[in-house]
């Protein structure tokens, strides 16, 4: 029983391994897009505060 535990332990790590080295790239990819979602996120938030603080200090002006 131990040694056929031993081999099962064995393959599932050479597996993940094997699935880790071919999945690499795809999450390289997702969080390429993941940073590029935000950065867009980010931008968007930050023009629209500068906008209103923008007509804000027109309104005070007037």
């Amino acid at each position: 029983m131990p040694n056929g535990f031993l081999e099962f332990s064995v393959a599932v790590i050479a597996r993940s391994a094997t699935l880790t080295d071919e999945i690499r790239p795809l999450i390289g990819l997702v969080a390429a897009v993941l940073a590029a979602v935000l950065a867009g996120s980010a931008s968007w938030h930050l023009t629209d505060r500068i906008v209103a603080w923008r007509q804000r200090a027109d309104q005070d002006e007037l």
